[in-house]
């Protein structure tokens, strides 16, 4: 029988990855402790040296958010534009 998928916190995922990355126990002891698989730790592991860099350089992410700053206002703009057209056809319809 399966047991349930678990869901583990980014907080604890970054945790085990760190304690991996230090090697002050083993993958397998940490595995057994977190009740993870070790293949888990080393991917989180790999995982978390392939991402560092993101985290010192102020050019990665800049990007995403410039283009979301830009779609949240073409979407509000068009909310606006929504509304008035809504308002206009509420007042020629007569209510």
């Amino acid at each position: 029988m399966r047991r349930p998928r678990r869901k583990l916190e980014p907080g604890l995922k970054a945790k085990i990855a760190l304690e991996a990355l230090r090697e002050q126990s083993s993958v397998a002891d940490l595995a057994q402790r977190h009740n993870v698989h070790p293949v888990q730790v080393y991917a989180w592991k790999k995982q978390l040296l392939e991402q560092a860099v993101r985290a010192f350089d102020p050019g990665v992410g800049a990007e995403e958010w410039a283009l979301a700053e830009k779609e949240k206002a073409e979407l509000y703009a068009k909310i606006g534009e929504l509304t008035v057209e809504r308002d206009l056809l509420a007042r020629r319809s007569g209510r």
